[in-house]
């Protein structure tokens, strides 16, 4: 095998390249969307088993609801905590768009200061580290054209919240025109069950969408929009990869043609001339994965560190992708060279011999 694959060793590294790209491509997209949900469901997730948004509003982005709300919500039994929270994106300084979120004040401890206080009264903002780093560390801001003091630092293992500023509800109300974009609430015992808040929050206001936020983040549509594009994206590139194998393998055996009509000469048979190209290409295959998966994780941690995406790059490889795209890979490469390989084991020495080849 390994002379096989020195004799032809440019058409082997077009095959080793190929099935590289394609696999580090689906690595690389499904990871970033993977991420992109992650962090969005991440930031709900904390302190929020309900999520209660305007009802017929399909985006967060464009829900208003009444914070009023938390009041009553607050007082219904097995409620620990109420929220609100107001997402919104807008020009900060010289940074052309990043997150602001505008929060009560029983949110502001989900985020931990590095330096400097929270916000004490309305104009003032708590910047992420990677803004701050961007921006220089400023002593004051302007968001969407309005003027704030910096009254401190914060950091988040969440990318979005750590490219952003987090300011007053009151604030960010007066910035996207509305009272709130979802409110967050917090049970005393996760174990109880949701079905009985929601219920009761259902019944304080009939013009609500109340979910408990596992239910929210599998069906949100951005996160099937997001699903479905890298899926897209990721079937291209295996197609691509496919492609690629059955083409430079195709070229591959017809000039090995000498050599698969001398086994068959000798009475190997054609399944065992199959197996070994199957076994070839496979081995590639395998190769080109280990070398994906390591350019992939490289590129990651890269993207995370630059500077002008503020950290919203985010991505991970988890156990259940790399099974998938390995079992993936071993399939393309197998089902890519099965057309080349039944042709090679149906080489006739006899015409070969009567070619002069």
């Amino acid at each position: 095998m390994f002379k096989s694959f020195l004799r032809y060793r440019y058409k082997t590294l077009l095959i080793l390249v190929s099935a590289t790209s394609a696999i580090a491509s689906i690595f690389l997209i499904t990871a970033l969307g993977n991420g992109i949900i992650s962090m969005y469901a991440s930031m709900l997730k904390t302190d929020g088993d309900i999520i209660v948004m305007q009802k017929g509003v399909a985006d967060t982005f464009f829900s208003d609801i009444n914070r009023s709300l938390l009041v009553p919500i607050a007082k219904i039994p097995g409620v620990k905590s109420a929220q609100g929270v107001i997402v919104g994106a807008g020009a900060i300084d010289s940074v052309p768009i990043a997150g602001i979120y505008g929060v009560t004040k029983n949110r502001l401890d989900n985020y931990t200061l590095t330096e400097g206080h929270y916000p004490q009264k309305e104009g003032e903002v708590i910047v992420g580290e990677s803004i701050a780093s961007i921006l220089k560390n400023p002593e004051e801001i302007t968001l969407m054209g309005e003027p704030f003091r910096v009254s401190g630092i914060y950091k988040s293992d969440i990318g979005f919240e750590n490219g952003g500023v987090v300011i007053a509800i009151s604030d960010a109300g007066k910035l996207f025109h509305k009272s709130a974009s979802f409110l967050l609430i917090s049970l005393k015992d996760l174990s109880e069950g949701t079905e009985k808040v929601i219920r009761n929050i259902r019944a304080l206001d009939t013009e609500v969408d109340v979910r408990s936020t596992t239910d929210f983040i599998d069906n949100y549509n951005q996160f099937k929009i997001i699903r479905i594009s890298s899926g897209v994206i990721a079937s291209i590139s295996f197609f691509m990869g496919f492609l690629a194998i059955v083409s430079l393998m195709s070229m591959m055996v017809s000039d090995r043609r000498y050599e698969f009509g001398i086994k068959r000469a000798m009475g190997i048979p054609k399944h065992k001339i199959i197996l070994q190209i199957l076994i070839e290409v496979i081995t590639l295959t395998l190769v080109a994965f280990i070398l994906a998966y390591g350019i992939s994780l490289l590129l990651l941690d890269q993207l995370q560190h630059i500077e002008k995406f503020q950290g919203y790059l985010s991505g991970e490889i988890d156990m259940l992708l790399f099974v998938r795209l390995l079992i993936g890979s071993i399939a393309m490469a197998a089902i890519g060279a099965l057309v080349p390989a039944l042709i090679a084991a149906r080489v006739d020495p006899i015409i070969l011999i009567n070619r002069g080849q």
